[in-house]
């Protein structure tokens, strides 16, 4: 058992090298990483990698523009859609006041015209009332007429001597005290 000794561990050749330094030193991790350099023609490798970074940091600062752009974009979009919803709101809310005017000129409105129709109404049973009274009334009168215009005929004839009258087929005389009666 060689690990049983641990001045053994320790002296192993294989275990002296240590592949990772303490930490108080630091680690370099390009040394465990290395970076790839992209291969291109012969002697260009320098001008080319400058060139890739130059790329790529104006990539960075395009797709930065880019994402500052977009969020731009999104943030004035959010600000008229908040606009445009608080519009909406103020117009909703002037409708309902429209109509909640509407329906109280309407109470109002159908309020005075019940009002009118129940004074139409009440006139209207007062006119039939007299109606009927003064056509009761002529009724009455008239029937005083027919009565008067007949006493009248009566008396006239009453006054008539009885010699006026001519002969008359349908008159029979009771005797001379009574008076003709026409037929």
């Amino acid at each position: 058992m060689l690990f049983n000794d641990p001045t053994m561990f320790f002296s192993n050749p294989m275990v002296e090298s240590d592949p990772f330094p303490p930490l108080e030193s630091g680690w370099d991790c390009s040394q465990l990483f290395p970076t790839v350099q992209s291969v291109g023609p012969a002697g260009s490798g320098s001008a080319l990698s400058e060139e890739n970074q130059t790329h790529s940091n104006s990539g960075l600062d395009e797709s930065n523009q880019t994402v500052s752009i977009i969020d731009e974009r999104k943030r004035r979009r959010m600000i008229s859609n908040r606009e445009s919803a608080r519009r909406s709101r103020m117009r909703k809310q002037r409708h309902i006041e429209n109509l909640r005017n509407h329906a109280n000129r309407l109470r109002i409105e159908n309020r005075q015209l019940t009002n009118r129709l129940g004074f139409v109404l009440y006139h209207c049973n007062r006119v039939r009332t007299e109606n009927d009274r003064l056509r009761s009334e002529y009724s009455v009168l008239r029937q005083k007429l027919s009565d008067i215009h007949q006493i009248l005929l009566f008396k006239q004839l009453q006054q008539l001597p009885s010699s006026a009258w001519p002969p008359c087929n349908n008159v029979t005389v009771m005797s001379e005290q009574t008076t003709p009666l026409i037929i």
